[in-house]
Order: C-alpha cells, then sequence, then structure tokens
C-alpha cells in the first residue's frame, strides 16, 4: 500500500525536474539565442547540476528541440483547450481558434523573444528544421480542419491556401501583438485577427465570437 504513492511522487518529481530544465533552456535562448544555453548555465538556471541533465536528455541539442517543441506545441494546445469551451457552430469554434493564438499565454513577448533565437539555428539544423516543420504543420492543419468545417463550398487546394494565408496572417499578429503591447488598445489584436480572417474565408468571425477583450468587455 505504501509503495504506489512513492512511485506516484517520484513521477510527478521527474516530470517537474524535465519541464524546469526546458523552461530554463527556453529563457537562456529567449535571452541570448541557442549558443547562451550551455549546459552549464541551464543547470544553473533550473538549480540543478549539469550531470542531471543527461539524465532525462542524452545531448543538450535534445534539449533545445524539446525547448522548441514545447514552444510550437504549446501555442497549438492553448486553440485546442479554447475549443473545448464553445459549442459546435463552426465559425464559433475557429473564431476561438483564432483569438486563442492572440492573447496571453500565447501573446507573449518572451515566446516571441525564444522563437527568433532559434529562426537562424533552423535554417543550419536539419533536425531543428524537422521540429519546426512538425510544429508549423500541426497548428496549420488544425487550421485548415477548422476552416473546412465552415459550411460552404471549398475545394482541398482552396482550403489548404486559406489556411497557409491565415496562419501567416496569425503570425504577423501575434509577433506585433506580442513586443509592441503598448501600441494596441486592449482586444484590438483579437478582433484585427478575426475581421481579416473572416474576409479571408468570406465569413463574419466576429458575429460569432463569444470572446471578450482583456478587459472583459465582448468584442465589437
Amino acid at each position: 500500500m505504501m509503495d504506489q504513492p512513492r512511485r506516484q511522487y517520484r513521477r510527478e518529481s521527474e516530470h517537474s525536474r524535465k519541464s524546469s530544465l526546458i523552461a530554463a533552456t527556453q529563457a537562456l535562448v529567449a535571452e541570448g539565442g541557442p549558443q547562451a544555453a550551455t549546459v552549464r548555465a541551464i543547470a544553473a538556471r533550473a538549480g540543478v547540476t549539469p550531470g542531471l541533465i543527461r539524465h532525462y536528455f542524452r545531448t543538450k541539442d535534445d534539449l533545445t528541440r524539446a525547448a522548441y517543441i514545447a514552444l510550437m506545441d504549446g501555442m497549438t494546445d492553448e486553440g485546442a483547450d479554447a475549443l473545448e469551451g464553445v459549442g459546435a457552430m463552426p465559425e464559433e469554434r475557429l473564431a476561438a481558434f483564432v483569438a486563442a493564438g492572440l492573447r496571453p499565454p500565447v501573446l507573449d513577448s518572451a515566446a516571441v523573444g525564444l522563437w527568433a533565437g532559434y529562426m537562424h539555428q533552423v535554417r543550419n539544423d536539419p533536425d531543428l528544421l524537422q521540429v519546426h516543420e512538425a510544429g508549423y504543420l500541426r497548428y496549420r492543419d488544425a487550421l485548415e480542419a477548422l476552416i473546412a468545417a465552415l459550411p460552404r463550398e471549398a475545394s482541398a487546394a482552396q482550403l489548404r491556401a486559406e489556411a497557409i494565408a491565415c496562419n501567416a496572417l496569425i503570425d504577423g499578429l501575434w509577433v506585433e501583438g506580442s513586443l509592441l503591447t503598448g501600441s494596441f488598445a486592449p482586444g484590438e489584436i483579437i478582433t484585427i485577427g478575426l475581421r481579416s480572417v473572416g474576409a479571408i474565408l468570406g465569413v463574419d468571425l466576429l458575429a460569432h465570437s463569444a470572446m471578450v477583450s482583456d478587459t472583459g468587455k465582448k468584442l465589437t
């Protein structure tokens, strides 16, 4: 009877330590690029010994890739989580997914810094490029599925093109909204995103949106 709780506690502890190593790596990459995330620096930031890193990650490159995966997947996961709070109407679900990518915690200057810190390395590291592509496609495919559910006629080629365009639009607003927080009114980035994605698709996403701005007022 006593063994099971102890095993559960170790699993939680190991998950927490692994998460702390990923968080430390993300912070260092955001501050100084991938080259700043040395094993010694990561260990110091996480408050562990350098040897402990090898217990969870085979190489430092494995850890830096895990940190990038966590960033990319976190954005898609926020959108997926937002769908749990809405109904079955396709327009409402798409609006919730788009809005989730344009508000905190996704809208975050540190996240943009982390993403930018990886961009140069992505071009020169085939493994990291593969990670980047997988994260990009996971978000784009989720977006395309929501677009495909809209009540209108669209070919597979059109859906793909629309998903690419909407993804690029959301990415651009994410960067500017995260970095220039004082340049936009509360909820403005979400409103622009919903209107612009709706314009690409020929639907009024704002009319179907139950999302609210940072002030708690309904978007108009």
